[in-house]
């Protein structure tokens, strides 16, 4: 049950949410978003034909790197030939058991290679701070880990079983993709997502993947002590689904990374031709870019430091799974340089082309427009994991989906991110709180300011359901965050400001 400090509190809570609900009565009968489903963030998957850039795009290759052009030369060649060593390093350990996507080992071996690339980590060290260094730095190189055990077993299995009643029970209502074979479903505000989210545990791994990120200046106002919540969808592939086949891609944008100018400052060392002093964990010029400069249908417009999910099924490399390129800051260096070069001759190439890069889309790659990071042998496979593992990928990590699930059992989790606090990111809660009280999609996705889940039968019960941490993460209820000695003034101003719009 909800608890509240005292009558003053549930004052404050009833006044807030009748302020909320007079604001969505005059938002509602705009949408934010066009109505659609999760292949609409895809060229891929939709189909929708990419047209040539316009003439400006050259001009933003010329200003991005005017100056550096010999320096840029040569970082890419230096990139090129790190990228075949770190490559083939991958290559062998899959050999040693018969490759990293495909194991030809039985099927109740889990020490695979994908074991040896993707660091697992266990909740309980998590809690006690007990990581070692260096599985930290492998966690920094690699972009993604597992976090074993952060719920029990059988709580993530109900947590599934509750998300399939509430399916069953709104029938016809629930849009998903595909339509005639659901896997990923248009739902935000289930009880089980919602609990899941609030649940202790997930709060926890979020402040712990948020502590692996700073800033290089320390007046930047974040706060990576208190995680924010990012509502997303959930999943439930079953075996043999070939149609949601995400390919190799990167979330948060595609042109924008280059387009906008402080998210283009992220990759500064990059472009002014010194790859390797790139700090993908530097958050300084991420708190104010623009991911989503073309309002696409499914672009987000959060700051995530680490994409996530939570499993609810016992899952293997190829039964329908997450699929990531081990090599962060390869990666995005590749992918950043890639548009200033042909090729064929190895040279400047500063004609509008943006390889596989989509107005309004996410980031797609394939063997033709990035062949050097030869994406068949490199994406490996995440390690087997069990109902309540929790599996996190740097926000600019490519990841994809098994083309097929070849197991026996379904693939199924929740998309459960982690964000830090910022201004924009507050800015976006406010506006989640919204669509959460009337059960509306997030801002960020199909539909946005539409019905939704309103009237849905089962619908997650914000003051009954939900603990006050939780509801804090969403702006939610009545508690504030603390203003703690030792915080740096950016810190402190980005606290004060959360509890000033979101509490006052």
């Amino acid at each position: 049950m909800l608890r509240m400090r005292g009558q003053d509190g549930l004052n404050r809570y009833v006044d807030m949410k009748q302020r909320v609900s007079s604001s969505l009565s005059r938002a509602v009968s705009t949408l934010t978003k066009d109505a659609g489903d999760i292949s609409s963030v895809f060229p891929s998957l939709s189909g929708k034909p990419a047209d040539p850039l316009p003439p400006r795009f050259s001009a933003l290759k010329k200003l991005l790197i005017r100056g550096n052009e010999d320096a840029i030369c040569a970082s890419w060649q230096r990139l090129v030939s790190s990228l075949e060593i770190e490559i083939d390093e991958i290559a062998h350990r899959g050999s040693e058991v018969g490759g990293n996507n495909i194991p030809r080992l039985s099927v109740s071996t889990t020490h695979w290679s994908v074991l040896q690339v993707i660091p697992s980590i266990e909740y309980h060290d998590v809690v006690s701070g007990t990581i070692p260094p260096r599985q930290l730095e492998t966690v920094r190189h690699r972009g993604a880990a597992v976090i074993r055990n952060l719920l029990p077993r059988q709580q993530a299995l109900d947590l599934k079983s509750q998300a399939q009643e509430y399916v069953a029970a709104n029938g016809p209502k629930v849009k998903a993709f595909p339509a005639d074979d659901p896997a990923v479903y248009e739902l935000y505000w289930t009880p089980s997502q919602v609990q899941a989210r609030a649940h202790p545990n997930v709060l926890q791994t979020q402040s712990f993947l948020a502590s692996l990120w700073h800033s290089s200046d320390p007046t930047s106002e974040i706060s990576t002590r208190y995680p924010l919540t990012y509502a997303d969808r959930f999943r439930i592939r079953r075996p043999g689904d070939a149609k949601f086949a995400l390919g190799p891609h990167t979330d948060g944008g595609s042109l924008e990374r280059w387009e906008d100018s402080e998210y283009s400052r992220v990759y500064q060392a990059i472009l002014r031709g010194r790859w390797e002093d790139y700090d993908p964990f530097d958050a300084k010029h991420r708190i104010a870019a623009h991911m989503d400069l073309y309002n696409g249908a499914g672009a987000c417009s959060m700051f995530r430091l680490f994409q996530g999910w939570l499993s609810m099924s016992s899952t293997r490399p190829g039964e329908g799974t997450l699929k990531v390129y081990p090599l962060l800051k390869h990666a995005t260096a590749y992918l950043i340089l890639r548009p200033f070069f042909d090729l064929h001759s190895g040279h400047l190439h500063l004609d509008p082309t943006f390889p596989n890069s989509v107005p309004g889309a996410c980031q797609e790659y394939n063997p033709r427009t990035h062949p050097d990071l030869r994406l068949e042998t490199a994406m490996v496979s995440v390690p087997h994991v069990e109902p309540g593992d929790y599996v996190a990928w740097h926000c600019d990590t490519i990841h994809a989906v098994d083309r097929e699930h070849r197991g026996i059992g379904d693939s199924s989790v929740l998309y459960i991110p982690a964000c830090a606090m910022t201004l924009s990111n507050l800015d976006f809660l406010r506006r989640q709180r919204l669509s959460a009280l009337r059960y509306s999609p997030p801002p960020d996705f199909p539909a946005a300011g539409g019905d939704g889940e309103l009237g849905f039968q089962g619908v997650v019960n914000w003051e009954r359901d939900v603990n006050e941490e939780g509801k804090r993460a969403m702006g939610l209820g009545t508690r504030t965050w603390e203003v703690k000695e030792g915080m740096s003034e950016g810190e402190r101003k980005v606290v004060e400001e959360g509890n000033r719009m979101l509490f006052a």
